[in-house]
C-alpha cells in the first residue's frame, strides 16, 4: 500500500498534527465500513442471484449458456471476494493509524497506562534501569517505544540497557533525524505491522535458529519419492474405484499412508508448530520490509538507513528481501490446513500434506534460510530507529546532544525530567568534567533532589541511545551509567535493606575497577585516615587506598554514578565515615557523579577536597503553614531543612 502524502513539517505543532490525523483516519475508517458492509450484501445477492439463474438456464434446458452464466458468476464472485478484502484491509489499516494517532496525543498527555511497560526487561542487577524508571509504569519504554514487533520492542530495550558509542550514537542521530519528518512513512511503518496481533506469539530469532537445524531430509532419501509417488497412486486408486474396479487398491495405499504419516508425526507437529507460530512475526517483517525497500520510499541520505538497504539486498543476494520472505511465508502458510481437522485429514491422507510443506520448507532454507537472521535483525534496527523518530517528531523542542571527546563531560542546559508532564516544567544546569568529580546535593524534604539526579540519569540514558533529549543544550562523553536509589530489604534471602545496599554500591566498585589497567611502577597512592575505610560483604581485603587511574582500558567506558541517600540504614557516624570512604576510592578511578545526602557532614568535603566536590542544593520556604519548593539546583549547601514543618503540618508536636 503506498503512503498517502499527509506529511506535516516538525513547524507545526505535533498535537495539532495527531488530532488532524486523528480525524482523518476515523473518517476514512467509517468510510470503508460502510462500503465493506455494502460488499457483504453484493456476495449475497450476487450469489443467490447467480444460483437462481443458473437453475433456471438449466431447467430450461439452456446448458451451453447456463456453463457460461455460471462461469461469468464464479468470475464476478471471486472479483468481489477480493475487492472485498481489499476494503476490509483499508477499513482496518485506517483504524490502526488512527489509534497510533491517539496513542500519541495520549504520550503528549501523559497517559502511559494503556502501553507495554517491558517488565520483562527489567533486572535487579542492572546497573540503573530500576532506579531511573526506564522500564514498569509511567515509563521511558512507555513514552518512547513505538516498535511494533516483538523483536524490536527487544532491540529498542537493548540501546536502552547498554550505552552506545559515539559513533555508534551519531549513526542512530542522523538515522532518526531523517526518519522524524516523515510521519506518514513511520506511522504507516507501524500499522503494516499491527495487522498481524499474533506475531508476538513466537520469537523469530528461535525459528531462524531452528531453521538452521541439518536437513530433516538429508538421511532420508527414500522419503522424496515416496512424497510424489504415494500421492499418484492414491488419485489413481481412487479413481479406480470410481471407475467400477474395486476399493482394494485405494484401501492397500491408505494403509502405507497413514504408516508413514503416524511414523513421522513428530517431527510434521514440531515442523507445524514452529511454521504457524512464526507465520505472523513473518507476515510482518514482509509488510514492513517491502515499504523499506519500494522504489518510492524516500531517499534518505542517514548513512545507517543506507547501510541497512545495502544489507538487505546482500542477505538476499541483490533480490528483494521481500520476495525471499513472501516465499517463506507461502511456505509456513501451507501448515494452516490443519487449522481445519477434517481438511487436515483429507490433505494428509491423500496428498501427504504436511509433509510435501516439510520438504517445500527446507529447499527454502536452502535459499536464504542462513540469511535470515540478518534480514529479521535489519527489520529490529529500523523498528528502534522508528520509535527515535516518533520521539523526536512528538518532542519538537527536545535537542540533539552533542557528544564529546573529553574525559567523563556533562554539561546540560535547560535540563528537565521527560516524564514529568506539568505545563511549565522546571528545568536546571548542570556541569562536569573530568574523573573523580562528585556534586554533593543536599535539600530538605520533597525539595527535588532524588528527581534531579533521576533527570540526569533519564537524559543520559536517551543521549546515548540515540534520541533526543529535554534540554536546551547537552554535551556529554559516553559513560557506563550507575545507579543506587531504590535499594530495598529481600525477606527470601534474609536481606536487609541496609545490607542490599552495600551489595549494590560492590558492584559499583565492581564496575569502575574492572575497567582499569594500573601502572604499578607509577601508582600515586592517596591514603584515608585510619578507621574510614569502606568495606562492603564478600570482601576479603580493605579496598581503601586505590592508586590513582593512569592507564585506562582503551575501549571501556567510564561510570557515572547516581546515589542517592546513601547508606541510609546505619547510624550517622557509620554513614558518614562510609559515604567518605566510597567517595574517596571512587575518586581515583575513571568515574565521577552525584550523591544526594541529608548528611550536611558530606558537604563539608567541599573544602577539604577542593577541586573534586562541589555542594549544590534544593531549599524550600515555610511561610503560613505552608512549604513552598522553587525546585532550583542552588550553588551550596542547603542551610535549611523541613523536616519539623513536615512533621507539624501532619500533626506530630515538635519540641
Amino acid at each position: 500500500m503506498p503512503v498517502s502524502a499527509d506529511f506535516r513539517p516538525i513547524t507545526v505543532l505535533p498535537a495539532e498534527v495527531f488530532a488532524e490525523n486523528l480525524t482523518t483516519h476515523t473518517a476514512q475508517e467509517q468510510h470503508y465500513a460502510r462500503r465493506h458492509q455494502l460488499g457483504g450484501w453484493l456476495r449475497v445477492l450476487l450469489f443467490g442471484g447467480g444460483a437462481a439463474g443458473a437453475w433456471w438456464l438449466f431447467s430450461s434446458g439452456f446448458v451451453l449458456p447456463g456453463l457460461a452464466f455460471v462461469v461469468g458468476v464464479l468470475l464476478a464472485f471471486w472479483g468481489m471476494v477480493r475487492w472485498h478484502a481489499a476494503v476490509g484491509y483499508q477499513r482496518e489499516h485506517h483504524r490502526l493509524l488512527a489509534q497510533l494517532n491517539q496513542q500519541e496525543l495520549d504520550r503528549l498527555a501523559g497517559k502511559l497506562g494503556g502501553f507495554d511497560a517491558g517488565l520483562r526487561y527489567l533486572d535487579a542487577q542492572h546497573p540503573y534501569a530500576a532506579d531511573l524508571d526506564v522500564f514498569g509504569a509511567h515509563s521511558l519504554f512507555q513514552l518512547l517505544n513505538r516498535a511494533s514487533t516483538r523483536l524490536g520492542h527487544d532491540w529498542l530495550a537493548g540501546w536502552l540497557l547498554r550505552p552506545a558509542l559515539a559513533d555508534e550514537v551519531r549513526a542512530r542521530q542522523q538515522a532518526a533525524a531523517a526518519l522524524a519528518p516523515d510521519l506518514a512513512w513511520t506511522q504507516e511503518w507501524q500499522a503494516r505491522a499491527r495487522h498481524f496481533p499474533r506475531q508476538h506469539e513466537a520469537d523469530p530469532r528461535e525459528f531462524s535458529a531452528w531453521l538452521a537445524r541439518p536437513d530433516f531430509f538429508q538421511d532420508k532419501a527414500w522419503l522424496k519419492p515416496l512424497l510424489v509417488l504415494l500421492p499418484l497412486l492414491v488419485l489413481a486408486s481412487a479413481a479406480a474405484w470410481g471407475l467400477g474396479q474395486g476399493y482394494f487398491w485405494l484401501i492397500g495405499v491408505q494403509v502405507i499412508v497413514s504408516l508413514l504419516n503416524g511414523r513421522l508425526a513428530d517431527a510434521r507437529n514440531e515442523y507445524a508448530a514452529q511454521a504457524l507460530a512464526m507465520h505472523d512475526a513473518l507476515r510482518a517483517t514482509q509488510a514492513q520490509l517491502a515499504l523499506f525497500e519500494d522504489e518510492a520510499a524516500p531517499d534518505w541520505q542517514a548513512p545507517r538507513l543506507r547501510e541497512l538497504r545495502a544489507t538487505l539486498r546482500a542477505a538476499s543476494h541483490g533480490t528483494a528481501a521481500t520476495r525471499r520472505l513472501g516465499q517463506l511465508t507461502t511456505v509456513a502458510g501451507l501448515f494452516r490446513g490443519r487449522e481445519h481437522p477434517l481438511g487436515a485429514l483429507l490433505l494428509n491422507n491423500f496428498l501427504l500434506w504436511d509433509l510435501h510443506a516439510m520438504w517445500q520448507l527446507e529447499r527454502w532454507k536452502q535459499h536464504l534460510g542462513p540469511e535470515l537472521t540478518t534480514v529479521l535483525e535489519v527489520q529490529a534496527e529500523l523498528e528502534a530507529l522508528v520509535s527515535l523518530a516518533g520521539w523526536q517528531f512528538a518532542n519538537p523542542t527536545y535537542i540533539t546532544p552533542e557528544l564529546s571527546a573529553g574525559p567523563l563531560a556533562v554539561a546540560a542546559e535547560a535540563l528537565g525530567h521527560p516524564l514529568i508532564f506539568a505545563a511549565q516544567r522546571i528545568t536546571n544546569d548542570y556541569q562536569t568534567i573530568g574523573y573523580g568529580q562528585t556534586a554533593v546535593i543536599t535539600g530538605s524534604n520533597m525539595a527535588g533532589k532524588s528527581t534531579f539526579l533521576r533527570t540526569v540519569g533519564l537524559n543520559m540514558v536517551l543521549a546515548l541511545a540515540g534520541g533526543v533529549v529535554c534540554a536546551r543544550h547537552l554535551r556529554l562523553s559516553p559513560a557506563q551509567l550507575f545507579s543506587a536509589m531504590r535499594t530495598q530489604d529481600n525477606l527470601a534471602e534474609s536481606t536487609s535493606s541496609f545490607y542490599a545496599e552495600l551489595k549494590r554500591l560492590k558492584l559499583l566498585l565492581d564496575m569502575s575497577s574492572s575497567e582499569l589497567r594500573i601502572k604499578n611502577e607509577e601508582l600515586k597512592m592517596t591514603r584515608e585516615p585510619a578507621g574510614a575505610s569502606f568495606s562492603v560483604p564478600n570482601q576479603e581485603q580493605n579496598l581503601s587506598p586505590k592508586p590513582q587511574v593512569l592507564s585506562p582500558e582503551p575501549e571501556s567506558l567510564p561510570v557515572f554514578y547516581l546515589l542517592d541517600e546513601i547508606l541510609k540504614g546505619t547510624n550517622s557516624l557509620d554513614r558518614h565515615r562510609g559515604a567518605r570512604a566510597l567517595l574517596r576510592q571512587l575518586h581515583q578511578r575513571r568515574a565521577a557523579g552525584l550523591i544526594s545526602t541529608h548528611d550536611l557532614e558530606l558537604a563539608a568535603l567541599e573544602s577539604e577536597w577542593p577541586g573534586q566536590v562541589r555542594n549544590f542544593s534544593f531549599n524550600s520556604t515555610f511561610s503560613e503553614g505552608e512549604i513552598h519548593f522553587d525546585y532550583h539546583l542552588t550553588p551550596g549547601a542547603c542551610q535549611a531543612f523541613n523536616a519539623s514543618q513536615l512533621m507539624q503540618l501532619m500533626g506530630i508536636e515538635v519540641e
